[in-house]
Parts: C-alpha cells; structure tokens; sequence
C-alpha cells in the first residue's frame, strides 16, 4: 500500500485530535453538569478536572512551541515571516520530544537581543538564545560556522546563571578535549601510513576505561577487534590508546600542532588549547583518547578544525566582524602545514561514522531534527565528556558540521560545549540536532 502525501497525513492527524479532545470536552461537560458542586473549593482540594483538561489543551497549543520572542525577531528581521515558512507539524512533534521550555522561559520579558541582532543570522542566534535559557547548563557555548567563508554567523553563550551578551568564552583554553582529542591520534595514525579506516585494532575490556590491562595486547592477540573508524565512532578508549602508542608522541604531536594545538593566536583569540605527549607509558596512552584534563580545547579551535577537516586546507580560525576581541575580525592565514587528502578524508569518514553508527546516533537523529531535514544533510562529528576544573563540573562536547546532499555549498560547523554541576542539561549532541534543524529550516530548498 503507498504511503499517503504528507499533507493529507498532517491533515487526518489534525482532525483526529480534533475529534478526540472534542469527545473528551463532552464527556467533562456532561458530567459535571450531571453532579454540579454542593459547595465551594476548599483550600488543598484537588481541582476541577474540567480545569485539568482546560490547562492540557492550553499547554499542547502551538504557542506553547514557539516563543512569541522569535515570531517577534522574524517579523522584525529582512526575511520577515519568510523565515518562518515551511515548519509544519511534523517539525514541531519533533521539538517537543527535546523537551519543553517552561512558561517562565516561553514568556520571558526583557531578554537583552542587542548581541542578537547584531549577529550575521539573527534568526538562529534568536532560537540559540532561547534553547540556552530553556535548557539552563550551568556552563554552555554554542558555536556556528558558515563552512565555505569560515564567518561565524550565530553563536551563545550562557554562565553565571544568565545568557551572557558577550562570547567571553568562545576562546577560553580551560575546558577538557575529553574524547575531541582522538581526533589528532587517528589524524596521527593515518599520516603514518600504517593505519587505515579499516585496520582492526585490539579492543580489550570496556570502552570508556583505561586500564594498564586494556594496553597489554599479547603477541598471538586473538580477542576482539575494532576497526579504526569504529573505534573512533564509538570513541572507544583502549584501541585509541593502542594506536596512540604505537605511533609515539612525535607524530601525535606533529598532528596535534596542524590541528591548531598549543599555538598561540594573533590577539590571543583564541588563547593556546593545550596538548602534551610524554615519551612512553600510561600518560601517553592517556593523551591519545583523551581521557586526561591536560589536553584542553576551545570551542573556536574546535570549529576550526571541523572546517579544515571539510575543506580539507591549513587550519584558519573562524571570524566576524562584530566580535573582537574574541575572534578575530578578517580571515587570517595560518602557518601550521596541512595533513595528506588521505588523512582528511579518513577523518571526515570517522566523523561521519559518528553520526551513523557511533556516539552522536542517538540524538543526532529524527529524535530531534525533522525528517525531510534529517534525510537532506550528510552529518558528522565527534562527542566527548569529562570532569573538569576550571570550571568545575562535567563537560559534555559536540563537535560537527551539516552539509546539504543537494548542494555541499550548503554547509555549517557547529561547536555545542556545555558544563554540568549537580543537575546535567540536555546532550550537547541533541542540542547541536535542534540548531541545525533550525537552521536546515532556513536555507535548505525542500522543494521536489
């Protein structure tokens, strides 16, 4: 049987929850009008279930997914409602599985939009506002860059309990890599030329521990095996830390050094990412899956590395005109040599293998983004967590790109750094889903 258009299917929806609420007003009607109240409320008694069903139907109506503020933003910008063409149900049914704002966020009032407006896309700068206020991370960045000019076009940021208007730490060199740091090692393992997407590398014991035991890999190994990408997919340890030794701490630091660590910038924007290889033993097997606090990263170096990893060229940090002295306000070339087409394309398999079979597959998904969006884009990137100190708490990474199948010149890099205290927010990757889906909403062309 074919499938019907997904007009008529949004349609049958709406009139069959229609009918049903209508069916469930009835029934209340009836019978409170049946047994009328002898008395008034008692202070502590339940509510009326007319009142219960009154607020249900209240809070599923559609101002309940959108803030009044964005409709506000929209109209007001150049592209008017035009922005906000082409969300239709199906879109909203997959916002509301990321979780709902609270009326005191949908209604906030005062929300300074100064910083917001001045941004290359106010819209998606509008939305990031908004899921920063929503979701509340103690500490959390949100980062987007256009791939082919390497502008920062939206970004957020919000600590200290608030939204900041000012990217204070788009360019902070504290926070842990965590697991962002496998990059450089099979970045490492395929300039070697030893090493391919495909080798089986030995997995022993679990993925998320590193243990000396994990490291021993006997001579006549005949355990399980991982194949490189795969390892780095589900970012697992023990293989990343093998391939970590074996190549040594020169080339992981010669890989680490075109990935843009350990340099220092033009106007200290953004400041050093810090990453040290010893010599030999546990400490370097540490480093290769980062799964040590001595590796640090931006959240400006990470889109920069996105972006090389794309365009396959030298590193080059992301700019804007409006956003000194934390980025830079031109594009600025940088001396730091580039990896091999081979190295950049197994990098970008494994990024894409992520999304498809790893760590991002859950949330990066139509969970969280709308089908025709989902299914339009190539995604890939790399997650990673880890407790911190500076500030202290659990760090939690995304970092990826979105690239349109129908035209790659259709393309961004978004950076989702968030740190969490006592109660954890979303997943940075499920929060990366929502602003590309925002911004697919945009800028793709879904005609057929």
């Amino acid at each position: 049987m074919e499938r019907l258009p997904y007009a008529q299917r949004m349609r049958n929806r709406c009139i069959a929850i229609t009918v049903l609420v209508s069916i469930i007003v009835s029934i209340v009607h009836c019978s409170t009008k049946e047994n009328p109240p002898t008395s008034g409320i008692v202070e502590g008694s339940p509510a009326p279930v007319s009142d219960s069903i009154a607020e249900a139907i209240a809070f599923n109506d559609t101002s309940a997914f959108y803030d009044t503020a964005v409709f506000d933003t929209a109209t007001a910008s150049p592209n008017g409602l035009s922005a906000l063409k082409g969300i239709e149900d199906e879109d909203f049914d997959n916002s509301v599985s990321s979780g709902m704002a609270s009326e005191s966020d949908i209604n906030n009032m005062g929300r300074d939009t100064l910083h917001i407006k001045s941004q290359k896309d106010p819209y998606l700068a509008d939305k990031i506002d908004i899921l920063l206020r929503r979701y509340r991370p103690d500490l959390g960045v949100i980062l987007v860059v256009n791939t082919r000019t390497n502008e920062i076009i939206a970004w957020g940021e919000r600590r200290d309990g608030q939204v900041q208007s000012r990217p204070d730490y788009i360019g902070r060199a504290t926070f842990p890599a965590a697991s962002l740091a496998k990059l450089v090692t099979i970045a490492a393992a395929m300039e070697s030329n030893r090493y391919s997407l495909n080798t089986p590398i030995p997995m022993i014991g679990r993925h998320h521990t590193l243990y000396l035991r994990q490291l021993k890999v006997p001579e006549k190994y005949k355990g399980p095996t991982m194949e490189l990408s795969e390892a780095f997919a589900r970012s697992a340890n023990p293989p990343m830390a093998i391939i970590g030794k074996s190549v040594g701490a020169k080339r992981l630091a010669a890989a680490a050094a075109k990935l843009g660590y350990t340099k220092r910038f033009p106007g200290n924007a953004p400041n050093a990412s810090s990453y040290t290889a010893p010599d030999t033993g546990y400490g370097l097997a540490e480093v290769a899956c980062g799964f040590t606090t001595s590796t640090t990263l931006t959240p400006l170096l990470a889109a920069a590395q996105v972006r090389a990893i794309l365009m396959k060229k030298p590193l080059e940090i992301p700019w804007a005109r409006d956003m000194a002295p934390f980025a830079p306000q031109k594009r600025v070339a940088l001396d730091v040599g580039k990896f091999s087409e081979n190295t950049y394309y197994g990098l970008r398999e494994a990024m894409l293998r992520s999304v498809t079979q790893g760590t991002a597959h859950k949330h990066m998904s139509t969970k969280n983004m709308a089908r025709k969006n989902f299914e339009a884009l190539r995604l890939g990137g790399k997650t990673g967590s880890l407790d911190g100190k500076d500030p202290a708490g659990r760090y939690d990474w995304f970092m990826g790109f979105a690239e349109s199948r129908k035209d790659p010149s259709k393309s961004i890099v978004v950076i989702v750094m968030q740190m969490h205290k006592e109660i954890r927010s979303q997943p940075a990757t499920q929060v990366a889903a929502t602003v590309i889906n925002y911004w697919a909403h945009q800028n793709l062309d879904q005609k057929k």
